[in-house]
C-alpha cells in the first residue's frame, strides 16, 4: 500500500473514485438528489483546484498502481482539518483508511498540531471508525448547504496532551 500527495494531474482519479465511491456509501443516507448535487459541486475538476488552491492537500492510496482511496486535509493549526476520507468497498476493513488518517496525523505532528478534527454525517457507519481509532464527538450540528442540511458530529482526536 503507498500512500502519496496527489498532483493536479491525478484530480481526475480522484474524481472517479468520488463518483464510484459516495453513490455507494450515502446510498440510504442522502437522497439521490443530493448526492448528485454534491459530487457535481464538490468533485468536480474545477471545485477539486479551487480547494487546493484554497490549501487543501489530497492523498491517494495506491495498491498495485491502483487507486483506491483518497483523502483531503487542510493544515491550520492547532488543528488540521480532515475534509475528506473515501475508500472503494472493496478495499474497506484491509486497513487503507488507517493508512490515508496516519498519513494525514504524522503530517500534523510533524508541524505540531495539537488535534485532528472532522466533520461525518450523523447516519454514516464511518462514525463507529472513527470512534474505535481515537475520535471524540465533540458536538452535532445541522449546515445549511445550497437547499440541504448536513446533519453532521463535529470529532476530533487529540494529538498531544496539552
Amino acid at each position: 500500500m503507498n500512500i502519496r500527495t496527489a498532483r493536479l494531474e491525478d484530480l481526475d482519479t480522484v474524481n472517479k473514485l468520488a463518483e464510484e465511491i459516495w453513490n455507494q456509501a450515502y446510498k440510504g443516507i442522502l437522497s439521490n438528489e443530493q448526492i448528485d448535487f454534491m459530487l457535481a459541486d464538490i468533485y468536480s475538476i474545477a471545485s477539486l483546484k479551487q480547494q487546493i488552491q484554497a490549501g487543501a492537500i489530497f492523498i491517494l492510496a495506491e495498491e498495485n498502481e491502483e487507486s483506491v482511496g483518497f483523502a483531503s486535509f487542510t493544515p491550520n493549526l492547532p488543528a488540521y482539518k480532515v475534509h475528506k476520507l473515501y475508500i472503494l468497498s472493496s478495499q474497506q476493513g484491509k486497513g487503507v483508511g488507517s493508512k490515508l488518517l496516519s498519513f494525514i496525523e504524522n503530517e500534523a505532528k510533524g508541524a505540531k498540531a495539537s488535534f485532528l478534527d472532522l466533520n461525518v454525517n450523523r447516519n454514516n457507519p464511518a462514525l463507529n471508525f472513527y470512534t474505535r481509532i481515537g475520535f471524540e464527538i465533540l458536538e452535532e450540528v445541522d449546515i445549511p448547504y445550497h437547499h440541504f442540511v448536513l446533519n453532521d458530529y463535529v470529532m476530533r482526536k487529540t494529538l498531544v496532551e496539552n
